[in-house]
Formats: structure tokens, sequence, C-alpha cells
């Protein structure tokens, strides 16, 4: 395993080499200056791109093209037809982690299910491909990990290269997206006005929300029809989106560093400090207080 690292007092860049065909390569630009980062790259790599606060832009074509990446935002890019270098402008106060990997590392991954990635099928393989996703909030824990972890170097390389598979798992563990060709529900605008509306009062009484028969009398629609809108639409059980929104809010609490747990535990909901941790252990697999010993010292 190779490793390059550079540090000042306001940002960092990592490359680590896990193999020939792996490399995971982070930098955190805390200074108020935009900083280029660039590495060459083969175009049998697949690139995975995350942007966990701030923004970059990727230049392409010597400038010619660019694609820009948002706060949260991930980006997957791939072209078997050309190269790819990485010229990343990355904007003050931004985190960018990168994950390159070989096309025919990635296909041994997923080998039993390559169906279910659509440009690891036989015929997409030759195809170029591009996405941008959303972070969840497991794979901002994930990237945040990989950002600062205090293990001993001999360890490193195992460390990374289970978290670089983590996040790959966690970035196409995606629902699919409700069809609503397919979807005679999503058909009926006003069902699905109500639906929204049901979001957004979980959303706006999350430490206090309401039943579901509760939300179903208030929004005006079956209970059968919200528990069945509300998946087709969203993904997830009314409870689930509940849960999933309230732990990332706990998060994003928690990262300011202006809270305690217990404080963050009570905004969301919590009424005993230990209702709140067994909570968050479940969905981030770790606790809060060893989640915020994660975060990098500038945070």
């Amino acid at each position: 395993m190779n490793s390059t690292e550079k540090n000042n007092a306001e940002s960092a860049f990592q490359k680590v080499t896990i193999e020939d065909s792996f490399k995971i390569l982070t930098h955190q630009n805390n200074t108020d200056k935009v900083e280029v980062l660039t590495e060459e790259t083969h175009r049998d790599f697949i690139q995975f791109h995350f942007c966990l606060k701030g923004s970059a832009k990727f230049n392409f074509n010597e400038g010619g093209y660019s694609l820009s990446l948002g706060d949260e935002k991930a980006l997957l890019l791939y072209n078997p037809l050309k190269d790819l270098p990485l010229n990343v402008e990355i904007s003050s106060k931004s985190w960018l982690v990168s994950v390159l990997v070989s096309i025919k590392k990635l296909h041994s991954l997923f080998s039993e299910e390559a169906d279910y990635i659509h440009f690891l099928t036989e015929e997409n393989m030759g195809k170029k491909y591009y996405q941008e996703l959303n972070i969840s909030p497991s794979m901002a824990v994930v990237l945040s990990q990989i950002l600062n972890f205090n293990l001993h170097p001999s360890v490193k390389k195992i460390y990374l290269k289970g978290k670089a598979y983590e996040l790959i798992g966690l970035y196409f563990n995606r629902p699919e997206e409700a069809d609503i060709e397919q979807c005679p529900f999503l058909v009926d605008e006003e069902n699905v006005r109500k639906i929204r509306k049901a979001k957004e009062i979980v959303i706006n009484r999350m430490a206090e929300p309401p039943s579901l028969q509760e939300l179903s009398d208030e929004i005006g629609l079956s209970l059968k029809k919200l528990k069945e809108g509300f998946k087709e639409i969203y993904g997830e059980t009314v409870f689930g989106f509940h849960f999933d929104y309230k732990m990332d809010y706990a998060r994003k609490l928690l990262e300011t560093g202006q809270h305690n747990v217990n404080e963050v535990g009570l905004r969301v909901g919590y009424s005993t400090a230990s209702h709140f941790i067994a909570a968050f252990k479940k969905k981030f697999g770790t606790t809060p207080k060893k989640y915020i010993m994660s975060l990098p010292i500038s945070n």
C-alpha cells in the first residue's frame, strides 16, 4: 500500500493506494481559497466522488467542460472510451472523498448481482456512465470515519479498504424510484399532495409525531392509502422515514459541536439519553459520543 499525505494548519490531502485497482483520495480544504486536486487515472477506472461539505468543480478537456458537485452530493463517473484525469477545484471550507476502482474490480464485487448495477450489465459495460445522488446519512458517517480515523498505521490498509467497500455498498443500496406509469396511485395528484403534506407534518412535528391514524385523519386519506402511497413515493414507511429523518437531524446537530448528547436527544424526541443512544447506534452503528470523537478537529 502506497500512501501520500500532505497537511498544513488548514488543509489536508491523503492518497492511499490499497492495490493497483483501488485508490482512495481525501482532501479537506479548510482555507479561504480554492485548492486544486489533480490525479492521473485510466479509462478502466470508475470514479466515485463524495462532497461531504462545501462544493467542488471537476474540469475536463483542459477546462473546456466542467461538472459541479454540491454539498452532501455524490458523483459517479465512468467513460471506457476516454481517460478522465482528475482536475478538481475544491472550494473554500470543502471536503472531498474520492474512490477510484477498476471496472474489473467492481464487477468482481457484484459478480452474482451484476444486473442490479445498470452499467455492469454486458449490454452497458462499454458505455459511458454518469450519476449524481444525495449522500445518505449512513454514507456521511462512513465518509467522516474515512476522513479521520485514529487507528494504528499497521491496520490502515484493511480499515480503509473495508470502509471503501462499505461506502460503495451503501451507494448502490438505493430503493427503486417509483414509476409513475406503473403506479396508479401516483396518477392522482390530489393523493400525491396529501402524501407530501403527511411528510411535512412528520418533519415539522419530529419530536412529537402524530400516530398513523391521526396523520391519516389530518390529511384526509385512508390509513391504507397513506401507508401504500407514502411507501410508493418515498420508498419507505412513515415510521421508517421519521426515524431516518430525526437520526440525520441529530447527526447534523452533533456535528455543530453546540449541543451535548442529552440536548440532541431531547431535540429529536427522546426523553432519556439511553434511548437516544440506542437509536443512534441502531441507525449508524456507533454511539453519538464515538461519532463526535471521529469528527475532524476542525469541525
